[in-house]
């Protein structure tokens, strides 16, 4: 029998999404049998796999506990995740950033804070365009941005739900020059995008009208988004992985390291479904 693998999305998405489908065609001409399954679904006997692929479990970060909860019933069961469980752990919180620091990654400068500390941080940078996001979020959730001291910045913070936030200067070099996000499959580079927010924001998701084009990416962004990866530390090179970064005044800094199921423009690069698939079953065999 072919080797089962559970593509996990969330109840939103209990299909296959369609930039998934390339990816489900690889997996199957690779000899595996991809299955759909929703990661929140308790008939699911997820036993019956030889590995959970984590693809649309885009809800992870607003049931946070109930994933983790989930991470680790799929641990006791032996089943084999993709990316390795413990990894997905320590990538969920934003705070792997820091240490990411303390390895020697060049980051875009952070901080910590949580519940009344988040004002005083705040207060500490008064005067300038900040961003502020949960340590635990994905695609913009609750994420603001404004000057630090100005009454807008203020009302907008009286909204955050109380959590632990990184508090990060605005990067002008975003809506100027544009985020770099570099695929990399089985450990190796597969292919690079550019990503342009729509005029006026700053936000690079296609939810809010960002772009992203397939380029080959300069050395300096290479170089550093395979150094910023290798500082993950792991046994065995993630299958799959995401690179977010920036050039700012000559220098790579990482945005963020995305390991858990990113939008890997599949599409736009030709055979990186089959690139993916094949490191998919390499893991498996």
């Amino acid at each position: 029998m072919s080797p089962r693998i559970a593509l996990a999305n969330s109840a939103d998405h209990a299909e296959l999404h369609p930039h998934d489908l390339p990816l489900a065609a690889a997996l199957q001409a690779a000899g595996l049998e991809p299955v759909a399954e929703v990661w929140t679904d308790p008939s699911v006997d997820w036993s019956s796999y030889d590995a959970v692929l984590l693809r649309a479990v885009w809800d992870y970060h607003r049931r946070y506990l109930e994933f983790t909860e989930w991470l680790g019933q799929l641990d006791k069961a032996g089943v084999k995740v993709l990316n390795d469980a413990d990894l997905v752990r320590w990538n969920a919180d934003k705070r792997y950033l820091l240490e990411l620091r303390e390895r020697g990654v060049a980051i875009v400068p952070s901080q910590v804070a949580a519940g009344a500390c988040l004002r005083e941080v705040v207060a500490g940078l008064d005067g300038q365009q900040i961003v502020i996001k949960p340590t635990v979020s994905a695609t913009a959730h609750h994420t603001i941005r404004g000057t630090a001291g100005s009454a807008d910045l203020n009302r907008a913070m009286d909204e955050l739900p109380d959590d632990v936030y990184l508090v990060q200067p605005f990067q002008p070099e975003i809506q100027s020059e544009g985020e770099w996000s570099l695929i990399f499959l089985g450990g190796e580079f597969s292919h690079a995008v550019l990503k342009q927010p729509a005029a006026g924001d700053y936000r690079v998701q296609n939810d809010f009208g960002g772009t992203a084009e397939l380029l080959d990416p300069p050395a300096i962004v290479l170089n550093g988004s395979t150094e910023a990866l290798a500082a993950a530390n792991t046994r065995r090179a993630p299958v799959y992985a995401r690179v977010d970064g920036i050039v700012s005044n000559g220098r790579y800094l990482l945005m963020e390291l995305e390991l858990i199921e990113p939008y890997l423009f599949l599409p736009l690069a030709a055979d990186s479904a089959t690139r993916f698939a094949t490191a998919i079953a390499g893991r498996l065999s």
